[in-house]
């Protein structure tokens, strides 16, 4: 005869089923502790390097008036090397600004209507279609603007050279353009559907619900896609280096040949003595880009902060 009786879990075993899954959750949490930390830490020893390699030059050589001031950027001067980043600062600044003008409406309308109407089979073709886009080099959207972008300016606007600030904006801002529509859609995305149903139950249009609903709910991820294309923006070097024309000159026009201070520290770190004055110089420039950046992000997390306290 076979009995009926279940046999019974041995209370041992459930205690080392429960023990080993503490000891699994604890070794999770410890991963995802030294992943989070790691970016951390990788961002101060970035720091910490750049500065190390660049203080000789800000306790020793800096002139303030000469290197905020100037435009002369002559550090291979046999007389007397002057270290002016005026003009750098100048070509950096309006080829990112033109380029945020170009990537900001576009990013926005291509995420609304890829969040909001695009359906089915098109949403996810045009999704895909931003990835490969935000996937090709910069070198390759250099030699873009070397090829392409620089014979048709030339023609259309009848300018001597093709490689300037429009040049170098228009390549930059077709860079940004994929990432930010990507994360300013995912933004959208994340609004609740109650919202948008709420608001059509009072009677709003369609876009009355996009521009006084969902875009209003969705800024801090938006103001984040705007931010990640103007880092974008100004740590670039390849597609700048290639499309801007590389002239020391402060721009009067979106036909002017400008130089981008990524652009200089690529095109002169690889011929630069380790340890001479340019070298440093050359850090210094780092450590300034890597100074707006923090600014610019600290300044709009403030903001983003700001307006929701007012809120409440």
């Amino acid at each position: 005869m076979t009995s009926d009786v279940a046999p019974r879990t041995s209370p041992l075993s459930d205690l080392d089923r429960r023990d080993a899954a503490w000891y699994w959750d604890k070794l999770a949490q410890v991963l995802i502790l030294v992943a989070g930390l790691s970016g951390i830490v990788a961002v101060i020893g970035i720091f910490v390097f750049i500065t190390k390699e660049g203080f000789g030059f800000i306790s020793e050589s800096l002139i303030p008036a000469e290197f905020f001031g100037s435009i002369a950027w002559r550090p291979t001067s046999e007389t007397r090397p002057t270290y002016g980043i005026l003009a750098l600062a100048a070509g950096t600044a309006s080829v990112t600004g033109l380029a945020m003008l170009i990537a900001v409406p576009f990013s926005l309308g291509a995420a609304i209507y890829i969040g909001e109407f695009a359906e089915g089979k098109t949403r996810e073709a045009l999704k895909v279609l931003v990835e490969l886009l935000a996937a090709i080099p910069s070198v390759v959207w250099g030699f873009i603007g070397m090829t392409i972008l620089n014979p048709l300016i030339i023609d259309v606007f009848d300018v001597p050279v093709g490689l300037s600030v429009l040049n170098a904006g228009v390549i930059l801002g077709l860079m940004a353009a994929p990432i930010m529509t990507t994360i300013a859609e995912d933004a959208l995305k994340a609004v609740p559907d109650g919202y948008r149903e709420a608001a059509e139950a009072m009677g709003a249009t369609r876009w009355q619900v996009i521009f006084q609903v969902v875009l209003p709910a969705a800024k801090k991820g938006l103001v984040a896609a705007v931010l990640l294309g103007v880092g974008r923006g100004f740590g670039e070097t390849m597609a700048v280096l290639m499309a801007s024309g590389h002239a020391i000159n402060l721009p009067t026009s979106p036909f002017d040949s400008v130089r981008a201070i990524t652009a200089t520290i690529a095109a002169e770190l690889g011929e630069t003595a380790h340890g001479s004055e340019h070298y440093k110089a050359l850090f210094t420039l780092g450590i300034l880009l890597f100074a707006v950046t923090f600014v610019i992000n600290l300044t709009a997390d403030i903001v983003v902060r700001g307006r929701s306290r007012k809120k409440r």
